[in-house]
Formats: C-alpha cells, structure tokens, sequence
C-alpha cells in the first residue's frame, strides 16, 4: 500500500535534483557565458521549486500523527528547515522569473541572484541533512517487518 511516507520518498529526490543540477548551470553560465546554460538553470529552477512544493506537501502528510514522543523534536527541526526551502525556491523563482522576463542584464541582479540560488541550495543541503537523520538515525518510516514463522513447515 502507498503511503504518505512512501510518497514523499519518492518526490523528494526530484527538487534536490533539479535544483541542485540549476545552480551547477547557474554557475556554468557565469563562466562559460553560454546562454543556454543560463536557460537551463532558469527551466530547471522553476522545476525544482514546483517539485519542493510537492515534497513540503507530501511530508506534511507523512508527518501527520507523531506530534508526540521521540520524534517530534527532530521532525520539527526538518519540516521547518523544509518550510524555509520552499520559501526560498518561491523567492528565488520570482526574481528569476522577473529578470527573465524584463530581460534586465544589470550585475547586481546577476550576483543577487547567484547569491539567493547559493542560499537556496543551502537550506535545501540543511533539510536533506535533517530528513536523512530522520529516516538513518530515527528508523523515521520505516516499517520493521519479520518474517513470519508459523508457516515454515518440518516436514
């Protein structure tokens, strides 16, 4: 059966992805000064911001019902740090998407926006961090299953 557990799993690595295959475009682009390495960043970064939309959602449906006990300390820890991320990407595709848009070429709005993806990409690091605590560390989602002993047979 899935569960809210087993798909936010399965969404999650697909912002990390993207946004983290952006900012490597991004600073492609500010070397190469090759334009389609400057689009992709763009494309990819909208991508991935819709994509931390989905994983915020899906992992506030998995985190649903451990608002007590052990856990609630760390999953707190990641869904704010999640919070903070899907803020980010928010903020950071508007500017792009505004630059994009006016087609405004002034180095400040290059370096702010470099700047605001680096920071993108360190919140995104810091909640990757706190989710896989949560799942290595804490055994977070993961179901224990044993095998079932009554139907082995001594023939």
């Amino acid at each position: 059966m899935l569960s809210a557990t087993h798909l936010h799993a399965m969404i999650v690595h697909f912002p990390i992805a993207l946004l983290m295959a952006g900012f490597l475009s991004e600073v492609i682009s500010l070397f190469s000064k090759n334009q389609f390495y400057r689009n992709a960043a763009f494309y990819l970064l909208v991508m991935g911001s819709l994509g931390s939309a989905a994983a915020f959602l899906s992992g506030s449906y998995a985190g649903e019902g451990v608002e007590e006990g052990p856990l609630e300390g760390p999953i707190e820890l990641h869904e704010n740090a999640a919070l903070l991320t899907l803020w980010l990407s928010g903020i950071v595709s508007v500017f792009y998407i505004a630059i994009f848009l006016l087609k405004y070429k002034a180095a400040w709005t290059r370096v702010t926006a470099i700047l605001l993806f680096a920071a993108l990409i360190g919140s995104l690091a810091r909640t990757g961090y706190l989710g896989g605590h949560l799942v290595y560390n804490h055994g977070a989602g993961v179901e224990l299953t044993f095998p079932d002993s009554s139907t082995d047979s001594e023939d």
